[in-house]
């Protein structure tokens, strides 16, 4: 059941008359998890207090970057973002809350304080706001019995139907369960994976796609998604993996985000003619700028780059294209023969970046675009004349000509260390958030994972199983 736009006294009559018996207080802290503590409500002054003040909570286990000498901090209940738990047996209310440091004051090393810094960044130096939508892939794993009725075909499960997609009923109650919590979604379908693992287990592909939204909303949406659709697979008995290669000859595992821009309401990122404008061609060519640093934030561990090869439509190169799914950054195709579509701020004219997985810390990735937005739009004729040398319209595209996203975290860390002052200009990224992103990107020493990987397919086999359940 959702609540949006609950103020304090509609959460006490909320709970009063559905009998609520606990409350939750959910937060999302450095590893993107959904956290939760939990409290009775024995009385309505306690409600109101923990309503008001929120509560202390230990700083150095929910940040790497917090001194455990010096570590508490508090949570504070965003009301407005309360919602009934559909999983608990016991009726219980869940309340989102933001982090605040001793002072009261935002902490400024939240993944959702600097992506809100970012697109404040953003709006008061172009007033454009940045929009986003993201397309969550995800594997459902189960034991299929033997001789079983339909026969499981590889690489052939896009749009399929029951009975050849077993889980359609799994996804659409997650699409259900999202609707009744406040959360708007495009569609969902089996995606294209689907196969027998070497551990004796089927994995079946599927795709939750959101309507857009700002991006600190969009970002808040993915992680409860992710809660949502775990809870979902235990209720079936399954499991989920948001990992990027489950299966290196099968197909990984995404997360596209599609952007708009919106000025006065008005989406810039097409003219009245349904041609790129040049506002998006500056942010197009300013995300290329910074993509291989971009990679820190949405491809987050070894396996990520597993899945950045030139086929199973996943991109390499740093390129763009129109409807080319091998390019970085791809422009969707547009009703461009209706002229109506734009006239309330609709954002269906999108450009879609393509390299994030489900691994991505999406606040500090969907922070980086904004960053990369801004450079973009003040920096138009840089950022335009990128747009145009890697355009894979204007020559054919050659594997030689374009730039390669990082192969590895390590490579991934030595771009964030190159780009670094692009991000932590006007304070948007902490400096000490950097370097810890730097530190645990090093920390996984893959630098040459290809090579040693090269004919070993039992430590291939290892790798996939080690980061299987991450994300």
């Amino acid at each position: 059941m959702k609540t949006q736009g609950s103020t304090k006294e509609d959460i006490i009559k909320l709970v009063q008359e559905k009998d609520i018996k606990i409350i939750n207080l959910c937060h999302i802290p450095e590893d993107c998890r959904l956290k939760t503590l939990s409290f009775t409500v024995e009385n309505e002054k306690r409600l109101r207090e923990n309503l008001e003040f929120g509560e202390r909570v230990d700083g150095s286990s929910l940040f790497s970057y917090i001194d455990p000498r010096k570590s508490d901090i508090y949570v504070m209940p965003k009301t407005e973002t309360a919602f009934i738990n559909p999983f608990s047996s016991i009726p219980t209310l869940n309340i989102l809350c933001e982090y605040l440091d001793e002072n009261g004051k935002p902490l400024d090393i939240a993944p959702e304080n600097i992506l809100l810094r970012a697109e404040e960044k953003l709006r008061s130096s172009t007033g454009i706001v940045l929009k986003a939508l993201a397309e969550l892939e995800f594997y459902i794993i189960y034991k299929q019995e033997e001789n079983v009725f339909p026969i499981i075909v590889s690489e052939k499960n896009y749009h399929e139907s029951m009975p050849f997609a077993k889980f359609e009923n799994l996804r659409n109650e997650v699409l259900t369960t999202l609707e009744d919590i406040g959360i708007a979604t495009k569609y969902g379908h089996a995606e294209v994976g689907r196969f027998h693992s070497k551990t004796g287990y089927t994995m079946e592909q599927h795709e939750i796609e959101f309507l857009p939204q700002d991006l600190s909303k969009i970002a808040q949406t993915v992680t409860i998604t992710k809660w949502i659709i775990q809870n979902i697979c235990a209720k079936y008995g399954v499991t989920v993996s948001f990992s990027p290669k489950p299966a290196m000859e099968h197909a990984g595992n995404g997360m596209h985000i599609h952007l708009c821009g919106l000025k006065r309401n008005k989406n810039i990122i097409t003219d009245s003619k349904g041609n790129l404008t040049a506002e998006a061609k500056q942010m197009i060519g300013a995300v290329l700028k910074l993509a291989p640093s971009l990679t820190a934030f949405g491809n987050t561990i070894p396996v990520s780059y597993l899945r950045l090869v030139s086929r199973k439509e996943s991109p390499m190169y740093i390129c763009w294209g129109t409807r080319n799914r091998m390019a970085l950054i791809r422009i969707p195709l547009w009703w461009k023969f209706r002229k109506d579509l734009e006239k309330t701020g609709s954002c269906a004219r999108t450009f879609e970046f393509r390299a994030p997985d489900p691994t991505a810390n999406t606040h500090l990735l969907l922070a980086g675009i904004a960053v990369a937005a801004e450079y973009g739009l003040k920096n138009p004729k840089k950022a335009i004349e990128i747009a145009e040398n890697l355009n894979t319209e204007t020559e054919v595209m050659r594997s030689r000509k374009y730039e390669s996203l990082p192969l590895s975290c390590s490579e991934s860390a030595k771009s964030l260390k190159r780009d670094r002052n692009y991000y932590e200009a006007d304070g948007v990224f902490p400096k000490r958030v950097i370097d810890g992103i730097i530190k645990k990107l090093e920390s996984y020493k893959d630098s040459g994972l290809r090579k040693e990987l090269a004919d070993k397919p039992e430590k291939i086999e290892e790798l996939l199983l080690k980061y299987l359940h991450s994300g």
